[in-house]
């Protein structure tokens, strides 16, 4: 038993996802870790991490700050705010591959457009990627394409219209009637 818990101090891990928008009002979160055992905390927890980062430029690229013992890598993109939280002890580089993993991810699912709105109506896309990225606070996945394969393949519907599905099935969609024509 010892050794399990070793190998758990030893291997990188997330404390929390977090998806706000541009008023730090939830999109979709995820947390792995009991440092925050209400709702009321966590919520707490949101705001004052936005709070603190909502006069920053991480726009173009990912930010790090230290934030309640926590190290907390960010990303902003139109009206969505992507964090990665992780214990001060972590690999800032591991945390902010994980954050570019599931930002990647979900502008590959959402088809480059990635604003709230969008970020809505396909909840269950971006929930999805967080359990291919992240499992009890281990790190998973970090690959965009591997995961966004993945969601896209646990979603997808063969008769649904090509404007309703994933580039990657409408990919496969086109792929298949390709390959019906050639073979006439």
């Amino acid at each position: 038993m010892a050794s399990l818990f070793s190998y758990r101090d030893s291997c990188p891990s997330v404390k929390n996802i977090l998806l706000l928008d541009s008023e730090g009002k939830r999109v979709a979160v995820k947390y792995f870790s009991d440092d925050w055992p209400t709702n009321g905390a966590k919520l707490a927890f949101e705001k004052s991490v936005f709070t603190k980062t909502l006069k920053t430029n991480a726009r173009i690229e990912a930010e790090i700050m230290m934030f309640e013992s926590n190290v907390v890598i960010y990303k902003f993109v139109q009206d969505l705010h992507f964090f990665v939280t992780g214990g001060d002890d972590e690999n800032e580089l591991i945390l902010a591959t994980v954050l570019q993993g599931f930002f990647d991810a979900v502008a590959l699912l959402l088809r480059n457009n990635v604003d709230k709105r969008e970020a809505l109506e396909n909840l269950d896309l971006i929930l999805l990627c967080f359990d291919e990225i992240v499992d009890g606070g281990m790190i998973l996945e970090t690959d965009p394409s591997i995961i966004a394969g993945k969601v896209a393949t646990h979603t997808m519907d063969a008769d649904a219209p090509l404007s309703e599905q994933t580039i990657t099935q409408a990919w496969a969609t086109a792929r298949e009637h390709l390959t019906r024509t050639l073979l006439k």
